[in-house]
């Protein structure tokens, strides 16, 4: 048997990090439905505190995901979690951004444009990569 799966990043903010990533990865921000979210909050299921606004939508203040654009069913998902803390430490889980040899110092170049802090380069035999830090600090290598 195999397994749908996705990954979960926590963060501070994360719609303004699902932004991000979404163009990062040339992937999109999943629509939120605002009627629904209006109706679990008439209904009581909800509070006006679980909700927030963001660029003009309604949206569950809670999380954010991201998909692959073509909708591919088997694509992994990835959601965007708030928590109350800040990241501490290394991540023992880490996203690799592949996007081929020849490509690197220029996505690394528009990655770091668009905030991300490079951290440090590696190699291992012919192959090398960069890792670098998103805007809150979560690591990822471009290979």
């Amino acid at each position: 048997m195999t397994y749908d799966f996705q990954v979960v990043i926590d963060a501070s903010d994360p719609h303004a990090l699902a932004d991000w990533w979404a163009d990062a990865l040339g992937w999109q921000v999943e629509p939120q439905d605002e009627a629904f979210i209006r109706e679990m909050i008439g209904k009581g299921y909800a509070t006006d505190d679980d909700a927030t606004t963001h660029r003009g939508a309604l949206v569950w203040k809670s999380g954010a995901a991201i998909r692959h654009p073509d909708g591919l069913e088997r694509a992994p998902r990835v959601l965007f979690q708030l928590v109350p803390e800040a990241k501490t430490v290394k991540n023992r889980v880490h996203l690799d951004v592949r996007v081929g040899a020849g490509n690197i110092e220029s996505e690394v170049e528009r990655l770091t444009a668009k905030g991300a802090k490079e951290l440090h380069r590696g190699r291992q035999g012919p192959n090398w990569w960069v890792t670098l830090a998103d805007p809150e600090d979560n690591e990822f290598c471009v290979s």
